[in-house]
């Protein structure tokens, strides 16, 4: 099996040019004299963008080359026996013949399970495990608090238009997951040594999304169309066998040496009721602050996890497009909007650097409780709005977790803290999304009147000071951050950017620990995913939502 990593081509202009590159690396001039080449063909693997000569852009392809094998040894033969010469080997550098490492699930166990195994939460982690469950016969029974995605569609653009806040069905909470609510990005930095992450990419691909998925190197789904995506999945959950209740939730656990039974409630009538099982995969989600609790008490070795906090910055997009490509219109040259990444060390020694970029996109308000406030980002699969958004972060640890609730070192010190941070923010901007320009922000006095936002925010807005919701070193950080980023990215700290707050919800604040073999404390107990500590997006997320599946399949089979 031939890969050729690093061919680099203009992005206009390629047809017929990548065959000729293949074949030019591939020395097939020398192997096959006369130019009497086999029939060969490819198939791209990966493409990324090389911009730093712009405005002269570059794709850069990672191809399998489909050839006949007698071939393939020739080529390789080739190769080894003129490895003295220099170009020969810059070549072979390019060249990869290891295969390909694809995900495959094991054979069941021989455990026998008599009750159904119980996955709560229906973000990616969740959906991830459910599904590889019910593709091994084990009928499994997801719950989620929320509503399924078209209701909860529904629902979320109500809120922004002005309805009450839904505690258990918005950004944050219902099928899906918080991702559902956001740009959909599935790139990850997690190297994929195992093959799930192409499981992951090839699975959602496999229920509806885009097929540029499988070979961008920033692949992205999109919330327009993520929501047709997990609709997909819960359908072949069902179809499988499983049984999926929504706007349910977790409320208990009846455990000695290990689990024995869930108790769950019914959010519609508040009716409780218990459920038996030997196995239940926590896939809570980083917002499942009653979860927590309710852990805690259960008396769960948790420990509280370094997150970061800040706030989202609006830029037009055609200055991010300029940024990255020398130009503001990329698709004359038929370039996606562009994004961007930055990173600073401030001086004060605290880390800020950009997440969740949205190019095209919006800031939304994300909140999942009443009295406090959170925003985040989101784009449809186009990406094709005015405005680009990033959150700009800074690093926090349990140091920093001071509040009034539990002790800085408490396992639920870092949720005890966002909570202080989204109740000032709701304040500062009397229950509305509070913004400010960042000049305003810098000089900590209230921004008083700004442009309509509704073409880059979804949600209401209110005019307000940021300064001083967070601590002096975190808002110090991040304004010398800000200015540095302007040095390499003209504008990046324009007097008139918009800021607005509180971005707070980046990652779990707690970890519940787990062992070896994936189970807490508590026997047949999975902690799973972002909200247990062990993700930080949608993909990891779902990477370990295959893995408690893989080891639960390993071991046990489920008696019908």
């Amino acid at each position: 099996m031939l890969r050729i990593r690093d061919i680099k081509l203009p992005v206009t202009g390629q047809a017929g040019i990548i065959m000729d590159k293949i074949a030019d690396i591939l020395c097939l001039d020398k192997i096959y004299p006369g130019n009497s080449y086999p029939d060969y063909s490819y198939k791209v693997l990966r493409r990324s963008t090389d911009a730093r000569k712009k405005p002269d852009i570059y794709y850069v392809y990672t191809v399998l080359v489909i050839i006949g094998d007698e071939d393939e040894r020739k080529i390789i033969s080739y190769f080894d026996k003129n490895s003295k010469s220099s170009a020969v080997r810059k070549k072979r550098e390019r060249i990869i013949t290891d295969d390909i490492v694809t995900f495959t699930v094991p054979e069941c166990g021989s455990k026998e399970l008599k009750d159904r195994p119980v996955i709560v939460g229906a973000g990616p982690a969740g959906l991830f495990c459910a599904l590889l469950l019910a593709r091994s016969g084990f009928c499994p029974l997801l719950v989620e608090r929320g509503e399924p995605v078209d209701k909860r569609t529904r629902t979320v653009e109500g809120f922004w238009n002005g309805d009450k806040l839904s505690v258990r069905s918005n950004v944050l909470f219902g099928e899906g997951g918080a991702g559902t609510f956001s740009d959909g990005k599935l790139n990850t930095l997690t190297k994929d040594i195992s093959g799930r992450n192409s499981f992951v990419i090839k699975t959602f691909h496999e229920h509806g999304a885009p097929s540029d998925i499988l070979t961008d190197a920033k692949p992205h789904i999109g919330t327009d169309k993520l929501k047709a995506v997990v609709k997909s999945m819960r359908e072949e959950i069902i179809n499988l066998g499983g049984k999926v209740l929504f706007n349910t939730c977790l409320t208990g656990i009846v455990a000695d040496e290990r689990i024995r039974k869930v108790e769950l409630t019914d959010l519609t009538d508040d009716r409780k009721y218990t459920v038996d099982t030997d196995i239940c995969v926590l896939a809570i989600g980083h917002s499942a602050r009653d979860t927590f609790q309710m852990l805690y008490d259960l008396g769960l070795t948790m420990s509280p996890k370094s997150f970061a906090v800040g706030f989202r910055f609006i830029h037009p997009q055609s200055l991010v497009n300029l940024w990255s490509y020398g130009t503001k219109d990329p698709d004359e040259q038929g370039l996606p909007p562009a994004d961007y990444k930055v990173t600073n060390t401030a001086s004060n020694g605290v880390r800020v650097y950009s997440f969740c970029m949205c190019p095209g996109g919006y800031v939304v308000d994300a909140s999942s409780e009443t009295g406090r406030i959170c925003v985040n980002g989101m784009s449809e699969y186009k990406r094709d709005g005015r405005y680009a958004n990033s959150a700009i972060i800074a690093a926090v640890d349990p140091d920093d977790f001071i509040q009034s609730v539990v002790p800085k070192d408490h396992p639920l010190a870092g949720m005890h803290f966002q909570r202080m941070i989204e109740e000032e923010a709701y304040k500062r901007g009397d229950g509305a999304v509070p913004v400010q320009y960042f000049s305003d922000y810098a000089d900590n006095k209230e921004t008083h009147e700004v442009r309509d936002l509704s073409d880059c925010v979804k949600g209401n807005t209110r005019c307000a000071n940021l300064r001083g919701i967070y601590s002096d070193r975190i808002d110090e950080a991040i304004i010398e951050s800000i200015r540095k980023f302007g040095y390499t990215r003209k504008d990046f700290d324009a007097c008139d950017t918009i800021m607005a707050g509180v971005e707070t919800r980046t990652s779990s604040p707690v970890r519940i620990e787990r062992g070896d073999e994936l189970e807490s404390d508590i026997k047949g107990l999975y902690p799973c995913g972002e909200g247990a500590g062990y993700a930080g997006g949608i993909v990891s997320a779902a990477v370990d939502g295959v893995r408690c599946a893989v080891r639960i399949i390993e071991q046990y089979h489920y008696v019908k």
